[in-house]
């Protein structure tokens, strides 16, 4: 199986101008955590979580008026559409990510879950979620 054949197409995007406050609305809105920044030409430049929110912004005591950009993640781990679904698994487990996006050419094509994943691929899923969580446990 294929990684555009379980990716969510429809993707909401943020652009980098935009503020973290109507970013976390969006968040709220999509009940979602996590949504791509990309530049007007659909290129990504980062991500922004709820996480990045809570310790770049909030623990900071930052005004929730900073621009996307200075909170954002600039680390982008992604797969191409035709990359086989455990590549897309092994990717999560590698980088301890939960959600990958999914790029065609630079441009944002889609984005995958790990329970996108596990959904399809039971197996594959399960060993990626265990390399994820690794991150919690050593906290």
């Amino acid at each position: 199986m294929r990684c555009e054949d379980i990716m969510k197409h429809k993707v909401e995007a943020l652009t980098p101008r935009d503020t973290v406050q109507s970013a976390a609305r969006r968040m709220r809105d999509l009940n979602t955590g996590f949504l791509p920044v990309c530049n007007s030409e659909g290129r990504v430049l980062g991500t922004l979580t709820d996480r990045d929110i809570a310790i770049r912004l909030v623990a900071e005591n930052k005004s929730a008026s900073l621009a996307v950009e200075s909170v954002m993640s600039t680390e982008v781990i992604a797969c191409r559409p035709n990359d086989d679904v455990r590549r897309a698994a092994e990717l999560m487990g590698k980088h301890r990510k939960s959600r990958l996006l999914v790029m065609d050419d630079g441009k944002l094509v889609g984005v995958i879950s790990l329970s996108d994943i596990a959904h399809h691929d039971a197996k594959n899923a399960a060993q990626a979620m265990s390399q994820v969580t690794l991150r919690e446990a050593r906290a």
